[in-house]
């Protein structure tokens, strides 16, 4: 026998089957709760309202796991490559060899970008900030790819899909050059991707740039962690997006503009940020960690636990390892580096933090990684948005796969009720 929810309202009641997700995870269907009541749920954020049923990824924020379409995280970053990630997220299942090598050249089909997109980015400043050129830029990709992509032809969703992720990684790199004033590179088809992204941003006229298996190996594993994260901001915005059958780089450029908030994507930033304060007010790390757990102090400490992870936030253990390497590897004397390392020891050990779960999240450590590198805080973002992208992607497509009806909150109105106008010269 099925089960049920059963709603009292009004002396009457009505009965609402449960879905069980495949990891027993419960939901009341409330798609009738308007038409039976006349009601609707109050939820703001969203926090209690399931969208949609996924097959992309599951999360416990409890205990602290998450895969990708049924594989352990853990076990992606240590044994696969990005390439092979995006593929499994977005198409559904790991890539034989013959497919990966072929996903990966067929991605490199579709590197270069066209010389009229140089125009649109000669128009911003530079001092835009790279995720507002790189919104502009994903939007513009429209204009030169104006065919409306068939989700249901296998052959033309496949070639959209690498056009994506190849054109995607070359115009997030030049977002970086701009905001440097250097020239702009371009895709080498002879190398791998998470390689072509440090020499995209780095070479220069001057000489080539010799890359470093240890950071290659760690972005590697970075833009894995951050690949897909169940339903949030950025990727409810590209679904809503996109159930008004908006295109794919539309629907992406809106998920960027959604990544770009604090509260987001731009907390590996707001720890960078965090660390420059502290420097600039000597560099006393239990100085802060006494403001942090003092309720009457509004300072809070950047890059400690998690909105849904209430255990240590599995991708934080990962790049942990590979933050430690990086730092060993590059043997970065940084003093806003070594205020992150007192914090982050204090915290692992202070039973304040212990007994409150607040652990270094991923946002932590991947601002020391990109501190390391290199790489300005104005760009951790846009580090964030290319590791998303296969995310996204995936998300777009299960979407208009699944014929998902546009969306379309509702709202409970507490404005003013009927008002009598009033002619201007009585008001």
């Amino acid at each position: 026998m099925s089960k049920i929810a059963i709603l009292e309202y009004e002396g009457k009641k009505y009965e609402f089957p449960i879905i069980t997700g495949t990891e027993n995870e419960p939901a009341i269907d409330i798609n009738k709760l308007r038409d039976f009541t006349g009601a609707i749920t109050l939820d703001p954020g969203y926090k209690n309202s399931g969208s949609c049923e996924s097959k992309i990824t599951f999360l416990d924020g409890e205990e602290g796991i998450l895969r990708y379409r049924g594989y352990a995280i853990e076990d992606l970053a240590d044994k696969a490559n990005f390439i092979e990630v995006s593929y499994l997220v977005i198409f559904g299942e790991l890539p034989t060899k013959e497919q990966l090598v072929q996903f990966e050249n067929d991605i490199r089909k579709y590197t270069l970008v066209n010389e009229e997109m140089k125009n649109i980015i000669d128009g911003f400043p530079k001092t835009a900030h790279p995720m507002g050129v790189l919104a502009s830029l994903t939007s513009a990709l429209t204009a030169f790819n104006p065919k409306v992509v068939n989700v249901d032809n296998e052959k033309e969703m496949y070639e959209a899909v690498c056009k994506t992720m190849g054109k995607f990684l070359v115009i997030a790199t030049w977002t970086y050059r701009k905001m440097m004033g250097y020239p702009l590179n371009y895709y080498d088809n002879t190398k791998g991707y998470v390689e072509n992204f440090m020499r995209l941003m780095f070479e220069l006229p001057t000489g080539p740039y010799a890359k470093n298996q240890v950071i290659i190996d760690a972005l590697d594993k970075l833009f894995i962690l951050h690949a897909d994260h169940e339903q949030n901001c950025s990727t409810s915005t590209v679904r809503i997006v996109g159930s008004s059958h908006a295109g794919l780089f539309a629907s992406i450029s809106a998920g960027v503009s959604a990544l770009w908030g604090p509260l987001h994507g731009g907390a590996n930033q707001a720890v960078l940020e965090m660390l420059e304060a502290i420097q600039r007010d000597g560099g006393d790390a239990e100085k802060y960690m006494a403001k942090a757990k003092d309720k009457d102090d509004p300072f809070r400490l950047m890059g400690f636990g998690h909105r849904v992870y209430k255990n240590f936030d599995p991708r934080a253990k990962i790049i942990k390892r590979a933050a430690d390497e990086v730092l060993a590897t590059l043997g970065v004397n940084d003093p806003i580096l070594q205020i992150a390392k007192k914090l982050e020891e204090a915290a692992l050990v202070d039973d304040y933090f212990v007994s409150r779960k607040l652990y270094p999240n991923v946002d932590f450590y991947s601002g020391i990684i990109y501190r390391a590198l290199g790489i300005p805080t104005e760009m951790f973002t846009v580090m964030f948005a290319i590791g998303r992208l296969p995310g996204w992607i995936a998300q777009w497509k299960e979407m208009r796969l699944n014929k998902e009806p546009i969306g379309r909150p509702r709202q409970v109105y507490v404005g003013y009720p009927l008002r009598e106008f009033v002619a201007t010269d009585k008001r």
